[in-house]
């Protein structure tokens, strides 16, 4: 279940923590004309990189190039965060990363393991993620819906943030100035 004060208070951790929980979430590339794609993200806190185990010849390693921007999608296993994260995203074969990571699933997608041809990984690092949190309390939902229509305040079932990841400090991240949003 989202955890509303946690949204509001510190959503850069929460963000972190859903993106641990999920299996996969769904990764695209701006301006390569392809569909985003489910991924299995792994990710390093310290410097706010999200990181993919992917195949060298799969088309989104092409679309990437040299480098891209690039947007990857959380939906929370209750279905009550959402979150879009956006940043550059960057090919490597870097081995302290492939083992870093590593695990039997993983491994499963790859024939000849950590030396496979094949195995890539993609880096998008973060710079910034937009964040919706939503009660997952049906009490709560019902009577913010009913006390709406009795009145002309709108439900406060949620919070939508905005956090930015700052390049100079890898991996600290902002608010910004403006109060995170009810929604």
């Amino acid at each position: 279940m989202s955890n509303l004060s946690k949204a509001r208070e510190n959503p850069r951790q929460q963000l972190f923590d859903q993106i641990h929980s999920i299996h996969a979430g769904m990764l695209g590339v701006e301006g390569s004309g392809l569909h985003m794609q489910p991924m299995a993200p792994f990710l390093d806190e310290q410097t706010a990189t999200v990181w993919f185990y992917t195949k060298t010849s799969a088309e989104i390693v092409s679309a990437i190039g040299s480098g891209g921007h690039a947007h990857f999608c959380v939906v929370g296993k209750d279905h009550d965060y959402h979150a879009c994260v956006a940043g550059r995203i960057t090919v490597t074969k870097d081995p302290a990363r492939i083992d870093q990571f590593w695990n039997s699933v993983v491994e499963a997608w790859f024939d000849g393991g950590k030396n496979d041809p094949e195995l890539t990984m993609l880096a998008l690092r973060m710079e910034d993620a937009e964040i919706w949190a939503s009660t997952g309390s049906s009490l709560k939902f019902g009577w913010e819906i009913a006390k709406a229509n009795l009145t002309d305040s709108e439900p406060d079932v949620g919070v939508k943030t905005h956090v930015v990841f700052n390049d100079s400090q890898r991996g600290a991240a902002a608010l910004d100035p403006l109060r995170p949003q009810m929604i």
